[in-house]
């Protein structure tokens, strides 16, 4: 029977002070709740009944927003998952009772009766005391609240489907009704903090219901849209939420079913936003960089490979492309993570500014790689010497700061040969001081620390932008300038790994590895580490035809890649 049982009261006069008696409080809840899954389950019941019920839990003092109203969702949450999960013996053909063998059978109506009661006390303006707009967020954390303790107590056992049916129509009727656009932000930011507190990490027998949810139609679309991309910051931080409880696992490669299955959702998810949502990509792929592991090129790849939709990209493999002459490449990036943070945290934005402004007698280089380095005991933790966010901030910091001068030299230059009629030249190595950060690091660090260093630096090899083309030429210039074949090996890694996997490839990242490969400045056919076995030497020539097309293939030939 779907009613629940219960009397139905709802319309008799009960004294207040019967529901603030704790002994009797959570029998007089139930006995509530039976009367309104009457009503829905009645089909001639309408608007009519049930605001005059809303009118009555007002009228009983149980909507005024103090802790009796927060001991009357609590119970009424509890109430409805608790008849959502019926317990049913499996009768053998027999007729035979299998006691131990038992099934969980989902009956879902009564928590589609409390999320239409939320639902319908939303759309009637029920504000619970002078805080105007706190009904949803109460209800939330009160769910949060009841979730978490639920998953603790029953571990393996615990059961995330009734949890996930409430959301699910929560999500669905509040994010749908005909609100403002502010109204709407305020629930769906309403929802993301729920979810931020239930993230896998805290939560994680909750995990692939919290990314279902995320994820969903009515969630992440209309988030992401909504005021002015105003919640944008709010969905940064579910995905970065995921990526932190994943990245042990990806790093450790401890791909079990369970984290495999994770990972593929996940992957889709950043597909969707590729496809709909680049731009929002392309503002965090800082944040989402400093939380991915090394290991994960392709779902690195991915949000690496984002660009504006009002970009056109020009072909990588274009014979004699300029990209120097790209009206894009002069504009940098919007980047909305806060680039600095891990280098203010360390005391080191100070250091790296005077550094930067003051090189001559300072001993900074001396002491950077150290202060890259993490005490033991994080070592162990993060599974990794370095500091791996300090590393990717120094890196965009300093060549922020690079591109900016260039910049400002450029402007300069322009003005001077304005008045000389001449046009202006600037090298982009003007910046000796910025450079002279990477050539220590790379020379001085451990095969590690290079490769890390090398990853913050080919994480900037994006879309046409002046961040790409700065970083483009450093790669190129310390392979060039490299006195050590393991540095040109190590680079040349770094690239390769990212060019090898499935599609999509950054722009910056083809624009660069046509370069190392064509160019005879590099030398790039005749290192040894390109011929040191058939099947090395077959994988570079197969990597150049396909990323570069035919430009690249006439380029292996020229230089007697076979």
């Amino acid at each position: 029977m779907k009613v629940l049982s219960g009397r139905p009261s709802i319309y008799k006069e009960e004294n207040d002070s019967a529901f603030a008696d704790a002994v009797s409080f959570q029998d007089q809840v139930a006995v509530l709740f039976s009367d309104w899954c009457h009503i829905c389950d009645h089909p001639t019941m309408g608007d009519s009944a049930y605001s005059h019920y809303i009118v009555q839990l007002q009228q009983h003092g149980l909507l005024k927003g103090d802790d009796l109203t927060d001991r009357f969702f609590h119970t009424l949450t509890e109430l409805a998952i608790t008849h959502a999960v019926v317990s049913e013996q499996v009768i053998a053909p027999g007729g035979m009772s299998q006691q131990p063998a038992q099934q969980l059978q989902i009956s879902y109506f009564s928590i589609d009766s409390y999320s239409k009661l939320v639902t319908l006390m939303f759309k009637y303006g029920v504000d619970l005391g002078p805080n105007k707009g706190s009904l949803l967020p109460k209800i939330l954390s009160i769910t949060t609240r009841i979730i978490q303790r639920d998953a603790e107590e029953k571990k393996v056992s615990f059961n995330p489907r009734p949890y996930f049916r409430l959301f699910i129509n929560l999500l669905s009727e509040l994010s749908t009704a005909d609100l403002h656009d502010g109204a709407s932000f305020q629930v769906l930011t309403a929802f993301a903090n729920a979810f931020h507190v239930l993230q896998p990490l805290r939560v994680p027998a909750w995990s692939f219901a919290w990314l279902e949810l995320v994820s969903h139609r009515s969630f992440m679309p209309r988030l992401l849209l909504c005021n002015s991309q105003k919640g944008w910051p709010f969905f940064q931080r579910l995905l970065g939420d995921l990526f932190k409880f994943m990245e042990p696992y990806l790093r450790n490669a401890e791909l079990g079913q369970p984290i495999q299955l994770l990972y593929k959702g996940t992957l889709r998810v950043l597909l969707v936003l590729l496809h709909d949502f680049p731009e929002f990509l392309c503002d965090y792929h800082f944040s989402f960089c400093d939380v991915i592991p090394p290991s994960c090129i392709q779902m690195r790849n991915v949000i690496l490979s984002a660009f504006p939709r009002s970009m056109r990209l020009p072909d990588p493999s274009t014979p004699n492309l300029k990209i120097d002459l790209l009206a894009e490449i002069s504009v940098a990036p919007r980047i909305m993570s806060d680039v600095e943070g891990a280098l203010k945290a360390k005391q080191m934005k100070t250091q790296v500014d005077e550094y930067l402004k003051r090189p001559e007698g300072s001993s900074f280089l001396t002491d950077l790689k150290q202060k890259l380095v993490l005490p033991p005991n994080e070592a162990n933790v993060a599974g990794t010497r370095y500091n791996v966010p300090l590393i990717n901030s120094l890196v965009v910091y300093v060549g922020i700061q690079a591109v900016q001068q260039l910049q400002h030299n450029k402007a300069n230059a322009s003005a001077s040969a304005q008045q000389m009629n001449q046009s202006p030249q600037v090298d982009v190595f003007q910046i000796e001081t910025a450079t002279e950060v990477f050539r220590n690091l790379i020379v001085n660090m451990d095969t590690e620390g290079r490769y890390l260093l090398l990853n913050a630096i080919a994480n900037q090899l994006r879309y046409p932008n002046n961040h790409t083309h700065y970083f483009s030429f450093i790669i190129l210039y310390l392979f060039a300038e490299a006195t050590q074949d393991i540095v040109q090996e190590q680079i040349t890694r770094v690239l390769l790994e990212r060019l090898i996997v499935n599609r999509p490839h950054p722009w910056g990242l083809l624009i660069t590895f046509i370069e190392l490969i064509k160019n005879p400045r590099y030398s790039f056919w005749a290192r040894s580490f390109t011929r040191c076995a058939p099947e090395i030497e077959r994988l570079f020539e197969s990597v150049a035809r396909s990323c570069g097309g035919k430009a690249a293939e006439e380029g292996v030939l020229a230089d007697g890649g076979h």
